[in-house]
């Protein structure tokens, strides 16, 4: 078992994790182990209650390069049921773990991007992403698909048809195309990108802490819901949160006008 620290984990008194990819040398490329490592630090993000927000990024000059080609070569030795299930239960454990993390989670893209590495972005809630960073979903020159999900993310946020051209090509796409196709949420220059991130994560993470993990919850499960359905849920929401010490707590300090202004 190797003892490198493929994922940086830390939190500041506001409640902010900060989840560092620290492979730089390799552009911070997957290899297995430091896929074991990123689902353990998310499991650890998701429990640990002193975290409200969680800012994903990579360290040195890229986000995350995709898996290791090293590592890629090796798969193609392995029989179809062994590469199979090192997708399903290394790999795919992190997109269904994500899938049903109430905790906000923000990419701050700082540099390239390529094949899992931006499904991982995809993955999270909202992408910051600095000027000079590239994203690319480049299993198509490898003669692959995506593996981890980004089939199923991109379409979901650029529509079809560009997720289609996207994917089909491979080719590389620069920040300001990314923004406007709704790839990421805002694009900043490249030495505001942490600050700017961190801005919005412990402006999150000062808000009730019950309603941002229902509010999360019910955007995305409203996108496979009917309105009725999606209605008759956040009713329910909306009773169990009345009961919540953080809610009672700001109707009095609405009342007494101590809300602090919005910025």
């Amino acid at each position: 078992m190797s003892d490198e620290k493929y994922i940086l984990f830390e939190t500041d008194e506001h409640g902010v994790a900060t989840l560092t990819l620290n492979r730089p040398e390799k552009y911070n490329a997957f290899i297995p182990e430091m896929l074991t490592q990123w689902r353990e630090k998310l499991a650890e993000a998701r429990d640990d209650p002193k975290v409200h927000v969680v800012v994903l990024t990579g360290a040195g000059k890229a986000f995350c390069a995709g898996g290791d080609s090293g590592k890629m070569a090796d798969r193609a030795t392995e029989n179809a049921l062994t590469r199979k299930d090192f997708l399903w239960r290394q790999v795919h454990e992190i997109p269904l773990l994500l899938d049903r993390f109430e905790k906000p989670i923000i990419a701050a893209i700082n540099g390239a991007a390529r094949g899992a590495g931006l499904d991982m972005a995809l993955m999270c809630d909202i992408r910051y992403m600095a000027e000079s960073a590239n994203v690319a979903e480049s299993y198509i020159n490898v003669g692959m698909i995506a593996g981890d999900g980004g089939g199923y993310y991109l379409p979901r946020l650029i529509g079809l048809d560009h997720a289609l051209e996207i994917c089909l090509t491979g080719r590389v796409v620069g920040s300001a195309e990314a923004k406007a196709l709704g790839m990421v949420t805002h694009v900043v220059p490249d030495e505001e990108l942490l600050p700017a991130a961190y801005k919005l994560a412990r402006t999150i993470a000062e808000q009730p802490q019950a309603a941002i993990r229902m509010y999360k919850r019910s955007l995305y499960q409203s996108l496979s819901m009917t309105l009725s359905a999606h209605l008759d849920m956040v009713s329910s929401h909306t009773s169990v949160l009345r009961e919540t010490p953080e809610h009672r707590e700001r109707v009095e300090r609405l009342r007494n006008k101590t809300l602090p202004k919005a910025s």
